[in-house]
């Protein structure tokens, strides 16, 4: 499994943002496939986030055609999400992370827009060269 070229940069700013990476990557079983979502994390301070636990796919949107990858993002996306739900802890959200730049040049416009308020896909937004999260999108 290779991991995001971004997947290190993303690691160390949930961790600078109060999180505890407790998987890497976040294993689970989904009828016969075996699926790996990038990270899994918890608050690092209990009493901080209340108990959430998340699941976080990153995505790099470094390739060719940004709606290519952003239909593959989705597609993978939302099966990872049905996969947790269908798990032993469907209470973890599911998370994709994205780059800044993607988020301001491509995500926050048509037809990305919609189709992320559509399908209820939460955002974490990293800048990856100073390693921090600069937005949490429910």
């Amino acid at each position: 499994m290779a991991k995001d070229f971004f997947h290190d940069q993303v690691k160390i700013a949930l961790q600078k943002d109060g999180w505890l990476i407790t998987h890497d990557p976040y294993q689970l079983r989904y009828g016969v496939a075996d699926i790996y979502i990038d990270l899994g994390a918890e608050p690092a301070i209990a009493a901080e986030k209340a108990g959430h636990k998340i699941a976080v796919e990153i995505k790099s949107f470094a390739g060719g055609s940004t709606i290519s990858e952003f239909h593959t993002a989705l597609g993978q996306f939302l099966n990872y999400r049905i996969a947790l739900e269908v798990s032993n802890e469907p209470e973890r959200i599911l998370y994709l992370a994205v780059p800044t730049d993607t988020y301001q040049l491509f995500l926050r416009f048509e037809p990305a827009k919609t189709v992320i308020h559509r399908y209820e896909v939460r955002l974490i937004i990293f800048n990856p060269n100073q390693e921090v999260i600069e937005q949490w999108i429910e």
